[in-house]
């Protein structure tokens, strides 16, 4: 490990001559050169070539105006730090951090003055705003930030997409498209250039502002755009304060999927010992709420009654899972519970959910009850009782909250102080400062949280290691009811998009891909042995096997593979991939032997020569292959699948054959010597 090294330059008073600064990274690759003449300004290359142009940089305030024109560097301060850092749990169990940092101090005529601070790895980089205290400025009121990524080439850009602030948040299907057809999109954007270099814009550890969405302004010129509070202002604040970083990572499609840039940019662990955030597996009754079969309100369909947690509990015990999920528990959901959120109560259950013999019943089976807050997206009813009802699930051994902000976009209900009703957008400041209230208070009871209707992932796991996992895009539940249904390259879009941001609880394991016929426009467009790859296609420290318990004992034989494998890594890497198309990757179990790899693919059916290389030298593994059959076909044949067994080593390639919408889950059991 290298210790951080210094340099510092003082460059006398803002009048100065226009000057440019450049940092690159380690490898000598990728620099960032950032400029002062007429207004801030910063351009990205890679060996040379531009990746993106002159890009404004700046911030707006209601008390000053403009923190960009008329501001020149007066000060340069550099570093260069190498070290690796442990996760408590995560994709891959020591994280390495080498970058290097430019931190340029700008300053105008009459002083006011804020810091750019960049941090360049040899996978991308990041930059943020630091404010200092300073005169006029003891609150600050930001009414806009001028943050630009002017992409090089725009004309001949593909993205890969969703829009920002429409009313379903960040559950849209991901559109393919020219950059130039993108008028708003959220973050993470990804993005190929010509040549075939990738780029992925998101931003990391967001505290206390507002989330950044991307605007396109002229061709190719994506502007930051701050998710704004009801009353317009973008963020309120004092001085001294900091953005989140601004983060672009660079590369191949499968660099973006194996960076861990967004999580250096994050501060470590302020829990201290964690380890009762327990990573795992989990079933629930949910899919079958979602089928119409059950509900969520009270009534002679009722799903979350003693009798059926019992029941579930009994399942999870049988086949070696960690909790069960009841949605549906307490009261206030009957009626339009959305519109009439604020009748939850987050301690009192329905008559028929006995939740103290239910939690000595899970106890006594080695079994979990997860616990569950929907909100309807009332957060003043919520934040009023959770203290209370984070104090109940401790007490009845509680230790896992999966948390719901069902609600329209910009429909976040809030009292203010005065009690008046103000609405707020899930991803304005507002929200973005309870979602973090709700985990570090849970963090006080030891409970780790699952966030639905979320706030984007921007690293924040790292130092809230009990925010476990999240939701933030199009889930299983829309194969249920979806108006369409996800699509066949939904899930081989997802790693190289929402899943670069963090992992997601998309709940897969649907084995039932037709519940009332394949014709039917509602259901899962994949295969089933699409379903298993998905446990390590899609990223979660916690994984639903998401379907009825009936429907996995009718295929115990593939159902082996959800039991097998598991949650939390040794290490994670993509071996090959194209957005929207497939990927293929393999993950080592956390302390142990045994590796695991998934491939999937969109509606095209390939044949994906896989090299076995990253299995460790000197040692020979059982592979237990779970893929499709020969006549698979996710439209017609879905449920044809084959479970074969060979003997490989690391010198080794497998053919993996896949089919329309298809998958390959393979487990290799290392072998004893």
């Amino acid at each position: 490990m290298r210790a951080m090294l210094p340099l510092l330059l003082m460059l006398g008073p803002a009048s100065v001559l226009a000057q440019s600064l450049a940092v690159s990274s380690p490898d000598g690759k990728l620099t960032f050169t950032l400029s002062d003449d007429d207004t801030p300004h910063y351009q990205v290359s890679r060996e040379g070539r531009a990746l993106l142009g002159d890009s404004a940089l700046g911030l707006s305030m209601l008390e000053i105006g403009d923190m960009g024109p008329g501001y020149r560097i007066v000060k340069v301060a550099r570093h260069h730090s190498d070290s690796q850092w442990e996760q408590p749990w995560g994709e891959r169990h020591y994280v390495q951090d080498n970058h290097n940092e430019l931190a340029a101090t700008f300053a105008n005529d009459a002083g006011q003055r804020f810091v750019l601070r960049v941090r360049v790895f040899d996978d991308g980089l990041g930059f943020r705003y630091e404010v200092p205290a300073q005169p006029h400025l003891s609150t600050v009121n930001i009414t806009d930030e001028r943050t630009e990524f002017r992409i090089a080439g725009s004309d001949k850009v593909t993205a890969w997409s969703i829009p920002a602030r429409q009313w379903d948040r960040y559950e849209y299907p991901y559109r393919t498209s020219a950059l130039e057809a993108v008028q708003s999109a959220q973050t993470p954007l990804t993005m190929k250039l010509p040549g075939g270099v990738h780029l992925s814009i998101h931003e990391a550890a967001l505290v206390n502002y507002a989330a950044m969405t991307l605007n396109q302004r002229r061709p190719g010129v994506l502007k930051a755009d701050l998710t704004p509070w009801g009353d317009g202002i973008k963020v309120k604040t004092a001085a001294p304060f900091m953005s989140p970083w601004r983060t672009i990572e660079v590369g191949s499609a499968t660099d973006l999927v194996n960076s861990s840039l967004i999580l250096n940019l994050n501060e470590p662990n302020k829990l201290g010992d964690v380890s009762w955030v327990k990573p795992g597996k989990y079933i629930g009754i949910w899919w079958a709420m979602h089928l119409g079969r059950m509900t969520w309100g009270s009534g002679p369909h009722h799903g979350a009654t003693t009798v059926n947690a019992e029941r579930y509990m009994d399942f999870a015990a049988r086949y070696g899972f960690d909790g069960v999920l009841v949605e549906g528990w307490n009261q206030g959901w009957d009626g339009d519970w959305v519109k009439n959120g604020d009748k939850f109560s987050f301690t009192q259950p329905y008559p028929d959910f006995d939740i103290k013999a239910i939690t000595a019943y899970g106890a006594g089976k080695g079994v979990k009850l997860i616990g569950h807050h929907e909100t309807g997206g009332h957060v003043s009813n919520y934040e009023a009782q959770l203290d209370d009802a984070m104090a109940l699930y401790q007490r009845l051994g509680v230790s896992q909250v999966k948390t719901g902000y069902v609600a329209d976009g910009g429909e976040i209900d809030r009292r203010d102080a005065k009690g008046i009703r103000r609405h707020e957008w899930h991803d304005g400041q507002f929200m973005v400062n309870h979602y973090q209230k709700v985990v570090t208070e849970a963090a006080k009871y030891h409970i780790a949280i699952n966030s639905h209707e979320p706030i984007k992932d921007t690293g924040l796991r790292r130092t809230y290691p009990n925010w476990i996992s999240r939701e933030g895009a199009r889930g299983q539940e829309y194969n249920a009811w979806g108006t369409p249904p996800n699509s066949p390259e939904h899930t081989v879009m997802l790693p190289f998009t929402r899943l670069l941001a963090g992992p997601m609880d998309f709940t897969p394991g649907i084995f039932d891909l037709a519940p009332t016929d394949l014709k039917d426009g509602n259901r899962v467009q994949t295969t089933l042995a699409k379903q298993l790859a998905l446990y390590v296609t899609i990223y979660s420290p916690i994984q639903m096997a998401a379907d009825l318990p009936e429907n996995y004992q009718k295929h115990l034989d593939a159902f082996q593979f959800i039991r097998d494998v598991p949650t939390d890594w040794e290490e994670s890497k993509a071996l090959a991939g194209a957005v929207g198309d497939y990927l293929v990757m393999a993950r080592k179990a956390r302390g142990g032997k045994d590796w695991y790899l998934g491939a999937i693919t969109d509606e095209q059916a390939r044949v994906l020569p896989v090299k076995l290389d990253f299995l460790d030298s000197g040692t020979r593994y059982e592979a237990q292959i779970y893929r499709d059959g020969a006549k698979a076909d996710w439209q017609s044949n879905p449920y044809d699948y084959v479970i074969e067994k060979k003997t490989v080593s690391r010198s080794d390639t497998l053919a993996l054959k896949l089919a329309t919408s298809g998958g390959a889950a393979i487990r290799f059991k290392a072998l004893e010597q």
